[in-house]
């Protein structure tokens, strides 16, 4: 009888413990072919004031021929109007009380820590040691965050086709019908996204602060060869889970600009200037047993004087996806084989690498094509197979390039003299290109099929930053541990709780301190409370800025008056409202409490909409006749629904669109104090 070793013990766990999870795609077979189908066009973020001005401007064709039926419609937004709470809102068909997504950041009431508010990924239940070895007796998970039923659940269990492209807060996607992961997907490090940059040249004295990404400093060694490593994974099979690496090795040519690069195991030879095609690594660990595999692009930016060499945040491999990215699991692949491999990560379009400073404007733009170029190749993919039911199609570049180029465009915002002559019209390029997608959607309709464009929510300038704690402070309602050291931490970890009553995080949030709901609260539930709020919002609505004289914020809503649903309870207490050209600081999203009130934005993000939903409704158009007068985005899972002969589920709150006129409900879009 063979001897049973340690290594065939360890190798027979691996097994026993690496299964598969089944996960379901609906009603796979017996498919309904539907009288019609319905193609919905989600242009995230695409404003209707800027559209109206770009058509005026130049031709739009396609765009034309669905405002000749009624004109451009807005779509009132989410409150606050922030992508994950906005497409929640189309999703489910309810506002933010009834899903649980109020701001890319919550916080943990218990103890204040922020998280990431669209998923969250938690370990196994049990494991077993094995020496320096954490073998996991089962399977990790990553659970979606958002709450209530998504739309296309409703159409799978009645055996309607769905196709739902890469729609956000959808990750991990749910088990019915066909789709790919949209924003809220990481990166194989679990962030949003974390670019490599690795320079010969003197890195600024701030490189260590930037976010989103990492620079290092490289010198080549005695035989002219650069050796440094791409960051992978935490190995979770480890106890102390050490960051995993690969080596990567270059060659500089001596004479001509160009590169030889050595990474996971590939080797490219680019010239300055030229981008990669998709690098597979597999990040080790346990020694020739267990691998991770992620995907990167390779952008040789500069050979001489200085070696610069940009690496993608590593992604997800669709092939061999290490987390859930699709449905049914097999559709990530079909993707990759049949339009070839593509950026998993959730938000592929690299703006830290542009507001650091490591792309021009150029370059981030170079790149952002290389990313839409291959959305266009999967929409053809979509649309040529799309013979029934629901397709739902997400475009972000009309959202991305409005946060990046906004102040290209706009002489009036502190930005403007800072970008390049080529910049300036890449937001009505942008515009320009949808309408040629929109055009390519028309053409592969049949009469009687319906088509809806419809954004998420609208555009304003964001100049300047202000910073929530600090007015807080100010005002008596929080107190820091050490005065001297004001601005210096994030999370709010220099508060003195015992002597705060109010506190910021996230875009839009404000809580209060609450007694017996925060960790340390000291607020009473009741007229304190109330009172409480009622003061707050009335100084913010209060405040001017003292460069301009304009009003900072212009509505403060309350959750409770707003929201409708199991989940309110879990709302930040104010939702605040900024002017169009402000916007909460990014100090104030992390917790961060600095010395100045208001600041000018510096960076390349200068476009916005994390603001009043008042002033950013997004637009819905369409070639059916829009009957109501009001719609809002949770009308429309309503209207998808009954394209189809579904009704809406007794909880969504919405009204289809195409039908005839009913008073609207009270929607999240009305300010505090109006009726």
């Amino acid at each position: 009888m063979k001897k049973i070793t340690f290594k065939h013990f360890f190798v027979f766990v691996l097994i026993a413990v690496s299964g598969c999870v089944a996960v379901s795609c609906g009603r796979g077979n017996g498919w309904k072919k539907t009288d019609h189908k319905v193609l919905v066009l989600g242009f995230d973020g695409m404003d209707p004031r800027l559209l109206a001005n770009f058509m005026n401007r130049s031709d739009f064709p396609n765009f034309d021929k669905l405002i000749a039926v009624n004109g451009i419609r807005t779509l009132a937004t989410s409150t606050p109007p922030q992508s994950p709470v906005a497409w929640s809102n189309f999703i489910t068909g309810k506002n933010p009380g009834g899903h649980a997504i109020f701001d890319f950041i919550h916080r943990n009431p218990e103890n204040y820590q922020p998280y990431l508010s669209m998923s969250r990924a938690e370990n196994p239940a049990r494991t077993l040691k094995l020496g320096n070895y954490v073998i996991p007796l089962g399977k990790g998970d990553v659970k979606l965050l958002r709450r209530g039923t998504a739309f296309w659940e409703l159409l799978v269990a009645r055996n309607i086709p769905a196709t739902i492209f890469r729609i956000p807060s959808n990750f991990p996607p749910v088990p019915a019908g066909r789709s790919i992961a949209g924003m809220g997907t990481p990166d194989l490090l679990g962030g949003y996204g974390s670019f490599s940059y690795y320079t010969e040249e003197p890195p600024a004295p701030d490189a260590d602060e930037i976010t989103g990404g990492t620079i290092t400093q490289i010198t080549p060694g005695a035989d002219g060869k650069y050796t440094f490593f791409l960051t992978g994974p935490p190995n979770t099979m480890l106890k102390d889970r050490p960051t995993t690496k690969i080596e990567i090795n270059v060659w500089k040519d001596s004479t001509n600009p160009s590169a030889e690069i050595k990474i996971g195991g590939d080797t490219l030879v680019l010239e300055e200037g030229q981008w990669s095609d998709w690098v597979r690594v597999e990040f080790e660990m346990i020694p020739h047993l267990s691998s991770v595999s992620g995907i990167c692009l390779v952008y040789l930016k500069s050979v001489h004087p200085y070696l610069k060499i940009y690496i993608s945040p590593v992604n997800i491999d669709p092939v061999k996806p290490a987390m859930p990215i699709s449905n049914p699991p097999e559709y990530a692949a079909e993707l990759a084989r049949e339009t070839g491999l593509y950026y998993t990560q959730g938000m592929p379009e690299d703006t830290k690498a542009l507001d650091h400073g490591v792309f021009t404007d150029m370059e981030y733009l170079e790149q952002t094509k290389i990313f839409h170029d291959h959305i266009e190749k999967m929409f053809h993919y979509e649309l040529n197979r799309f013979r029934s039911g629901l397709l739902f199609f997400y475009f972000s570049n009309t959202d991305l390039g409005s946060h990046m180029f906004w102040s290209a465009m706009d002489k009036s915002h502190p930005g403007y003299g800072l970008r390049t002559e080529e910049a300036r019209d890449t937001i009505f390029k942008i515009y320009q290109n949808m309408d040629r997608m929109l055009g390519i959607a028309m053409e592969k309709l049949d009469p009687g099929d319906t088509i809806i464009v419809m954004s998420d929510h609208g555009f304003a300038s964001f100049a300047r930053g202000f910073n929530l704690n600090t007015w807080l402070k100010e005002n008596g309602y929080l107190a820091l541990i050490d005065e001297f050291s004001q601005g210096d931490q994030d999370f709010l970890a220099n508060v003195d709780w015992s002597r705060t009553s109010a506190y910021a995080l996230g875009f839009n949030a404000l809580y209060i301190n609450q007694m017996g709901r925060e960790g340390e609260g000291i607020v009473p539930v009741g007229d304190a409370k109330k009172r409480l709020l009622e003061k707050i919002r009335d100084g913010l609505l209060q405040v001017r800025d003292p460069l301009t004289g304009k009003q900072v914020i212009t509505h403060v809503y309350v959750a409770d008056e707003i929201y409708s649903g199991k989940y309110v309870k879990d709302a930040p207490d104010l939702i605040i409202g900024y002017n169009r050209g402000y916007r909460a600081s990014w100090e104030t999203a992390i917790g961060r409490v600095p010395r100045e009130l208001l600041s000018d934005n510096k960076q390349k993000w200068t476009g916005d909409h994390c603001i009043d939903p008042a002033h950013v409704p997004g637009i819905v158009l369409s070639n059916r006749k829009i009957k109501y007068e009001r719609p809002s985005l949770y009308d429309l899972p309503v209207t998808i629904l009954n394209e189809f002969g579904v009704e809406k589920n007794p909880d969504m709150i919405g009204h289809n669109i195409f039908v005839g006129e009913k008073k609207p409900p009270r929607n999240e879009i009305e300010p505090f104090g109006e009726k």
